[in-house]
């Protein structure tokens, strides 16, 4: 295939109407996003009833949440990522959904630490091939102006299966509470958390077959230089990881500012969001329940209208000649973040702070659609699944990583006191979110040179 033919596929795809295949399949994988983060969100609510029954102590169940999760999903998310970039995401994606939800259920079957860590470890390797797979299949599925709205539909899954765990959380921690041992066939007899585990793991197996033999793998487009002819839709060959290196070095002036930004932010709205059930308990002496309620309710309906005015102010500015479109939008998220973000946790009314906080979730659900297209569009084709792996190990390991322990740093240490965990969020806020922005802004101009080279590939 030559590029003369790859960019006429891609001239004419950008001009049409996007396919009713393309809504299709990201239908799929919004619904297999919302069960991904449903799994991750399910698991904390069910600590105090796994730790009773397996026996265990607060470092083992650290280990199964964190740790067995996070530490195989970084290290197989990059070789996973290169198979992406040459192989067909629609088979991967497939296969990672039925490993994930697989593994999920099999952890509603562990009698010990060990068979709930390994299970653990087989999550994390599932949910490896989410990301990087998702982001490249949607890429080629639509255009580049219709890509930040995509996105931003796909991370609706995102806020759907956090803020369904918010909602049933009270609910499922007081059916635990109250329901006997079940006995099923062949598996004798069951407690009610690893009957939850199994109702979360099964549905995503069908979604995985829905993957699998309905989707259709779309052509590759925006790719540079030597694919060497022969591409076909599935497969491509490789680039050299050196000549991935190479091309991020290039183009540094982008890649890095926006790389640092997310890092410094992720730090600062993921230490936040760990420690937000706990701020609401100590500070207002609120119930998980009622907690969960009104946080879920906000991520439910606030959250979803952020995300879709994020993708019209992209496309706005992209419609205006702006090639920083995307990360113009990221920018202003940061700079409307700071007020809420830092006055939320002052304030004597718990009302008044959730009423600052639904504010935060709209103006939060602002960027990601416009953030992830950033990335894609400027990103070629067969480096995009290991450019996402970048992303996604920044989001998981600097800021599920990082943040919490930051928060927790700044309430132990310089405040002194349990009590304080609004101040130490508050002043988490007051350092990340100016400096965040600023590197956001510095990216903008090396990112629309970026936007505007892609158009030889696209």
């Amino acid at each position: 295939m030559t590029e003369t033919t790859i960019n006429s596929q891609i001239t004419q795809t950008t001009n049409d109407r996007v396919p009713a295949g393309a809504w299709y399949a990201l239908g799929i994988c919004t619904f297999a996003l919302m069960f991904n983060f449903l799994d991750r969100s399910i698991l904390t609510l069910l600590v105090e009833p796994i730790k009773r029954d397996l026996h265990l102590t607060d470092t083992q169940m650290s280990f199964i949440i964190g740790f067995a999760f996070v530490s195989f999903y970084a290290i197989v998310g990059f070789p996973i990522a290169r198979l992406v970039d040459s192989h067909s995401r629609r088979f991967i994606l497939g296969m990672g959904i039925a490993m994930w939800s697989g593994m999920t259920a099999v952890c509603g079957l562990a009698n010990n630490f060990w068979h709930l860590f390994f299970a653990r470890l087989g999550v994390g390797v599932g949910e490896a091939c989410n990301g990087p797979a998702t982001f490249s299949l949607l890429s080629d599925l639509f255009p580049k102006e219709k890509l930040p709205k995509a996105i931003s539909i796909l991370n609706m899954g995102f806020v759907s299966g956090q803020g369904i765990s918010f909602l049933v959380g009270g609910t499922v921690i007081g059916l635990i509470s109250s329901m006997p041992q079940i006995t099923l066939p062949l598996l004798g007899e069951v407690h009610p958390w690893q009957m939850t585990f199994m109702a979360v793991g099964v549905p995503g197996l069908l979604l995985a077959a829905a993957m699998l033999f309905t989707v259709k793998e779309p052509p590759r487009r925006g790719l540079i230089a030597a694919d060497g002819g022969g591409s076909t839709p599935a497969k491509v060959k490789p680039l050299p990881v050196k000549e991935v290196l190479r091309f991020l070095f290039d183009n540094k002036a982008a890649y890095m500012p926006m790389f640092l930004a997310l890092a410094v932010q992720s730090i600062m709205i993921i230490g936040v969001v760990s420690w937000l059930p706990t701020f609401f308990i100590r500070q207002y002496g609120w119930s998980i329940a009622k907690f969960g309620l009104y946080q879920g309710l906000i991520m439910l309906v606030i959250a979803p209208i952020g995300l879709m005015l994020g993708a019209r102010l992209a496309e706005y500015f992209d419609k205006k000649g702006h090639d920083d479109a995307n990360v113009r939008v990221v920018f202003i998220a940061a700079l409307l973040i700071f007020f809420p973000q830092v006055l939320f946790p002052l304030m004597p009314n718990p009302y008044v702070a959730l009423a600052l906080l639904a504010i935060l979730n709209f103006v939060l659900s602002l960027a990601p659609g416009p953030q992830n297209a950033a990335f894609q569009v400027i990103t070629p084709n067969q480096i995009r699944g290991q450019v996402t792996a970048i992303y996604i190990f920044i989001l998981n390991v600097v800021g599920f990583g990082l943040g919490p322990v930051f928060i927790a740093v700044l309430t132990d240490y310089v405040f002194g006191s349990e009590a304080q965990l609004g101040h130490a969020m508050s002043l988490a806020a007051l350092i990340m979110e100016p400096l965040a922005a600023l590197i956001f802004w510095l990216a903008m101009k090396p990112y629309g040179e970026c936007y505007a080279r892609a158009r030889t590939w696209t």
